[in-house]
């Protein structure tokens, strides 16, 4: 069975890299945001035109790229979500909503700063977790029952 997992979230570090790597054998197609932060914030108006207000600027790079994330999270039989430390992902609770009233598979990834602010995120999850690592270890249980060895 391929599991479709579908990575949201922060795009400041390496955390997408580090599930896809410890990942590697297993059943799993990873899909996601694109991760280029001025690719994602000006492809609305690179397609669309130039808008002179910032806000319809922000407007349709965020529509184009509802596109995407879309697709990718109603496809997805898994969506993790990651909170990172520097930022507040709003689009990232967003994301985590949209999973959660889809019925999907919902894993959430932020480090203990977050677990206040994030705490009916988190009740909407199936599972909390604040390392790659064990995003790693919830898929490979998934696919094969194996326990972290």
């Amino acid at each position: 069975m391929t599991l479709k997992v579908y990575l949201s979230g922060e795009i400041h570090t390496d955390w997408r890299e580090q599930i896809t790597a410890g990942a590697e054998g297993l059943d799993v197609a990873f899909h996601g945001p694109v991760t280029d932060h001025a690719a994602s914030d000006d492809c609305g108006v690179a397609i669309l035109g130039a808008e002179a207000d910032k806000y319809w600027h922000d407007h349709k790079g965020a529509m184009v790229n509802a596109i995407r994330t879309r697709k990718g999270i109603e496809d997805a039989d898994v969506v993790v979500v990651r909170f990172g430390e520097k930022y507040k992902q709003w689009n990232a609770a967003f994301d985590a909503g949209y999973a959660a009233a889809l019925g999907k598979s919902l894993i959430i990834l932020h480090g203990p700063d977050h677990q206040h602010a994030l705490k009916e995120v988190d009740a909407a999850a199936l599972a909390v977790a604040s390392e790659p690592r064990q995003v790693v270890e919830i898929l490979r249980y998934v696919l094969t029952g194996a326990l972290p060895g």
